[in-house]
């Protein structure tokens, strides 16, 4: 079973990577990038996760592949512009800094194709738990590493099954109450700061949920994450922008590749083109 056909887009946005932690999905991710390119690329945070590499050090050959392929992206003349997060909130300190034609920033603006200018942030400083009460997002940070290993051994099960790819995680983001509840007050929030910031909408990350929504005159834009659901947002050169899904499917082969499906079609997902 032969991989799909590379594609060229205008703009290239994914977070939440969390290279450095056992539930980042690189293998994932070096496929996404061998069979996707873009002018620009922004990395919107939490690409590397200093909490748990300070818990314990976790850096397979395949992290350091995402790395390589990254710079390589950028020596053959791609623009990429490193956002920092909360999780790798060591690289704000760096802004300004170039880092093998990656340029570190806390936020930036992103103009389109179509004209419209786009606020880019991780979005963590609009999480009060975050902010307010840090002993609370680091138990938080405990418990969702335990939703990782169930995670894991789910995935495990229905590959032995022969199913392909499904996130019991982003399963019950969106089953659970409160977290939905959540993920909407994160959005209006975001929405909020776009319209304060002069700008037509945002992309952000840090909630690991991917969604493109209006609110009223102000567009909403998740990248999702590569722990859970694999997504990436992309902007075509007409200036639309759509989530990308990278999904596990296991050929007649037996050997596993990696090939997109169309977000739309997971059950419980929002994706919209803009």
């Amino acid at each position: 079973m032969s991989g799909p056909e590379p594609r060229t887009f205008r703009t290239m946005f994914i977070s939440d990577v969390h290279l450095g932690s056992k539930a980042a999905k690189a293998d994932f991710l070096i496929d996404f990038l061998r069979y996707h390119d873009a002018d620009t690329i922004y990395l919107v945070g939490d690409i590397v996760d200093g909490w748990r590499l300070r818990r314990s050090w976790h850096w397979p050959q395949s992290h350091n592949d995402v790395v390589q392929k990254l710079l390589r992206k950028a020596r053959k003349g791609a623009s990429i512009t490193y956002i920092a997060g909360n999780h790798d909130e060591f690289a704000r300190q760096f802004q300004g800094v170039h880092f093998g034609g990656i340029v570190v920033a806390d936020r930036a603006i992103h103009e389109t194709a179509d004209g419209r200018r786009l606020l880019v942030i991780h979005g963590d400083q609009f999480d009060t738990v975050v902010h307010n009460q840090r002993w609370l997002a680091y138990l938080g940070d405990y418990a969702y590493d335990a939703a990782m290993l169930v995670n894991r051994v789910v995935t495990k099960l229905r590959h032995l099954l022969g199913l392909p790819y499904w996130s019991f995680s982003s399963w019950a983001k969106v089953k659970v109450k409160k977290a939905v509840n959540f993920i909407g007050s994160f959005q209006t929030v975001l929405s909020d700061e776009a319209r304060r910031s002069h700008v037509d909408g945002v992309i952000c990350g840090h909630i690991h949920h991917a969604a493109i929504e209006d609110y009223g005159d102000v567009r909403y834009i998740n990248t999702g994450d590569w722990v859970e659901s694999c997504t990436a947002v992309v902007e075509h050169f007409d200036g639309r922008m759509e989530i990308l899904t990278w999904a596990h499917v296991l050929p007649e082969s037996g050997k596993d590749v990696l090939v997109p499906v169309d977000i739309a079609s997971l059950k419980g997902r929002t994706a919209k083109a803009a």
